[in-house]
């Protein structure tokens, strides 16, 4: 799959990476920055070319889709430039800063079905597993999904997906709080101490009606802290997921549980190399690694797997990964618990207008 990239920040470096580790797979054409010492920088360590504007690298190569990794207030101007100069796009999570920005945007690209958004969580082999089983019914009807793992637009799309809420009008009653605690890693690097900080810890209950709710548990900087672990609890009308565990009811007399078993390579004296295999529940793989030999962590695996996924759709050979439409939804719950939290009172969402 043949992509650009519009911006070259931390995130735009994964996207680089990804590519030189599977270059049967994908292919970084091209990247667009402001600067010429940017420029030079990104040519010598990426290996690509550069250029000063994105008209200027459609114009010398037509990659299969444009990848906009920018700030989120300039990111609706890119992918307004990108869809006007009749590109494929895959826009970071969110695709605008605020709910004025959603609409915005939406009224002027949202009828181009030429947008997609680059949410991968559930494209993470744990979650991906999670879904199939959910989908498969394991446990029975969905009634409550619980996050604590990642922040706002993230997990609402996680407990959207699982709960099946779909964009339907959500309550969102949120409480922030402060406490101390050591934080000791961040963005990959040390910091050396491990002196307590002030950390918010953010709180949330959606409420999707018919008995359907979600809980959204966020510690600032919760990805990076190796003192918080993540969690994850799906409840259905017959039984539940909690992490890795698994009990249902076969019978009216019978729970089982059982654990979702992680095949990863690479370990005593397995010499197949780092990587991750399969996941497996009873001894059925319910999830098989995409990319085997690339040694990829989890979330690499899941940006791949959407970078991989939105060319195949960029191409017509494959269904849209992640609309436009999902993005926003994403984003409007996440802005409903920042609402909430902020001000104390329930927040009440309405149907927008990318609501089917």
């Amino acid at each position: 799959m043949r992509f650009a990239v519009v911006g070259t920040g931390w995130r735009s470096q994964f996207f680089a990476r990804l590519a030189r580790a599977a270059p049967e797979r994908l292919k970084l054409t091209g990247v667009v920055t402001r600067t010429q010492a940017r420029a030079q920088e990104v040519t010598a360590d990426w290996g690509v070319p550069a250029f000063p504007a994105l008209d200027a690298l459609l114009s010398a190569q037509r990659p299969d889709f444009v990848a906009v990794s920018v700030p989120w207030d300039a990111a609706p101007q890119v992918v307004r430039e990108a869809v006007g100069l009749g590109a494929r796009v895959l826009v970071e999570t969110p695709p605008a800063p605020d709910l004025d920005g959603l609409r915005a945007l939406w009224a002027e690209v949202g009828g181009s079905g030429a947008v997609q958004v680059a949410e991968q969580y559930l494209l993470m082999p744990g979650h991906d597993a999670r879904l199939s089983l959910v989908r498969a019914g394991i446990i029975g009807e969905v009634t409550s999904v619980q996050v604590s793992s990642t922040h706002l637009y993230h997990a609402t799309s996680m407990i959207r997906h699982l709960l099946g809420g779909g964009f339907d009008p959500v309550t969102a009653v949120a409480r922030a709080f402060d406490a101390p605690l050591a934080d000791p890693l961040s963005h990959g690097k040390w910091s050396g101490s491990d002196e307590p900080m002030s950390r918010t810890t953010t709180i949330g209950l959606l409420d999707f009606g018919e008995g359907r709710h979600g809980v959204y548990d966020f510690t600032e900087n919760q990805w990076w802290n190796p003192l918080r672990a993540r969690r994850i609890v799906i409840r259905g009308t017959s039984g539940e997921i909690v992490d890795d565990s698994v009990v249902r009811l076969v019978d009216p007399r019978t729970p089982v549980e059982s654990r979702l078993l992680r095949r990863q390579l690479g370990i005593d004296l397995n010499l197949e190399g780092v990587d991750l295999d399969t996941l497996s529940l009873d001894g059925r793989v319910v999830y098989r690694n995409p990319f085997p030999g690339a040694r990829f962590s989890d979330d690499d695996v899941a940006v791949a797997r959407i970078l991989e996924a939105t060319g195949l759709w960029a191409r017509d050979e494959g269904p849209a990964p992640y609309p436009f439409a999902e993005g926003c939804q994403d984003h409007l719950l996440a802005l409903a618990i920042q609402e909430s939290a902020t001000t104390g009172q329930p927040v009440r969402t309405k149907r927008e207008p990318w609501s089917p």
